[in-house]
């Protein structure tokens, strides 16, 4: 059977793959699991019941599921605080912050508003380990709680969440940005009602974009998926920067004042500057994945940093980070994780620091990107073939060290198999564009001859 979580919770066509059925059932098996250490136990043996927070996105099928959800926790005995609509990062934050024993989040981030996904965090604003998310998979559909009377559950309107939240934001902040004008793309969701007055009350003059969500136009043609929009209002408005959220305002991209894309490598390696320079970047040492840009790994070397790559997703950038205490890692799409600051990628977060580096500096933001040469990258996707023998082939090992000679320390090759369908990912970066196409194309045409099915 194919595994219902996904590498970002369970995400679907609402209604089609992720119906309320499902989501009650995934909620009452979430509490099975999640209920039954000392901390619950201590909770009960104190008259109380577990907590859970809730959340969700603006999209509309996000109503349906999230009383779903709510409906299985409480029948599970969880009382639920139902924080609405409000970013992923804060409802992690709001675990944390109340202690919570866990929570869920419905959104699917920057995927178009017909899907939707269910996240769910553990103690601590944490994503959950996929040997939890196996055990919560088993359980659906039986051994769930079922309490009767008094011990059922209670679910009720988390009021002052996004004060919580915003007062979070403000105290991190390193400067104030007063004086710079900031253009903020919220992309239609979570983020339209915390951002705008975050970067407010942070001393910004702001001209807002994508800000108005209905429940069906989240990410259409606006935010950090879609930035043609937001350059052109960062020049329309001599803006000193534009910065862009994604549906559940986890990303933060960003456009200079020329309406040039700034993008999450170039973010982290100014946030790791400036950290290292005022001595709060722990071991000197930056966290980022494979897929990130060679330039990024040179940027960081010519300032004492060491960078440290996991594979592709923020989940394995998060465990890098948690398991030797690092506080900055990330990726190239915009996913930066503080972790002073937050348990999870918090893309209003990013976008606050970066800015308040702009003030703290007295610098643009082409000047700060400019620590980072970027270099010309293609990925090619090679479909329909045998991605399980990638690294046995030896034709494909020569076929990639002769690219990485040709390259030598002006360019990297990366191979990949994709880990959800037969298809193997070719990367390549080069000092130029044409020899980084031509040596993306020459390898996919080897692959395609040597795995074809």
């Amino acid at each position: 059977m194919t595994r219902l979580f996904g590498t970002d919770g369970v995400r679907g066509l609402a209604n089609r793959d992720l119906t309320a059925g499902l989501a009650l059932e995934l909620a009452q098996a979430t509490a099975a699991v999640l209920t039954t250490g000392r901390r619950a136990e201590k909770r009960r043996e104190s008259g109380q019941r577990p907590v859970a927070v809730v959340a969700r996105d603006p999209r509309v099928s996000g109503e349906f599921i999230i009383a779903a959800v709510s409906a299985g926790l409480a029948s599970s005995g969880v009382d639920v605080l139902d924080a609405g609509v409000i970013p992923t990062p804060a409802a992690a934050f709001l675990i944390s912050d109340i202690g919570a024993d866990f929570g869920v989040m419905i959104s699917a981030s920057h995927n178009p508003a017909p899907d939707n996904g269910i996240k769910i965090f553990a103690f601590g604003g944490t994503k959950l380990p996929d040997d939890v998310e196996d055990r919560i998979e088993s359980y659906i559909g039986h051994d769930t709680l079922m309490p009767i009377g008094g011990d059922v559950g209670r679910i009720r309107r988390f009021a002052d969440a996004e004060d919580r939240y915003v007062v979070h934001l403000l105290t991190t902040l390193p400067h104030r940005l007063d004086g710079l004008h900031v253009v903020l793309d919220c992309a239609h969701g979570a983020a339209a009602g915390v951002s705008p007055q975050v970067f407010t009350d942070a001393g910004a003059r702001l001209t807002v974009i994508g800000a108005d969500p209905d429940g069906l136009n989240i990410n259409d043609g606006v935010g950090s998926t879609h930035l043609d929009n937001l350059a052109r209002a960062v020049l329309e408005h001599g803006a000193d920067i534009g910065i862009a959220h994604d549906g559940d305002a986890d990303r933060c991209l960003a456009v200079d004042a020329a309406g040039n894309i700034v993008d999450g490598d170039q973010i982290m390696a100014i946030l790791a500057v400036s950290m290292a320079e005022r001595g709060v970047l722990k071991d000197r040492t930056l966290v980022a994945t494979v897929m990130s840009n060679l330039g990024l790994r040179k940027a960081m070397a010519a300032n004492d940093i060491t960078v440290v790559q996991t594979k592709v997703g923020d989940r394995y950038v998060l465990e890098e980070l948690n398991a030797h205490g690092y506080s900055l890692g990330g990726e190239q799409s915009g996913h930066v994780i503080m972790t002073k600051f937050a348990t999870t990628g918090d893309g209003i977060l990013t976008g606050l620091h970066l800015v308040a580096e702009m003030a703290r500096t007295g610098k643009t933001l082409a000047e700060l990107a400019s620590v980072m040469t970027v270099y010309p990258q293609i990925l090619v996707n090679v479909r329909g073939v045998d991605h399980r023998a990638l690294h046995s082939d030896a034709v494909i090992a020569e076929a990639i060290l002769a690219a990485e000679t040709e390259l030598g320390d002006t360019g990297r090759v990366l191979l990949r198999p994709s880990g959800t369908e037969p298809m193997v990912r070719v990367m390549v970066e080069a000092a130029d564009q044409p020899t980084a196409d031509r040596l993306a194309h020459q390898l996919a045409d080897v692959v395609r001859e040597r795995l074809a099915n």
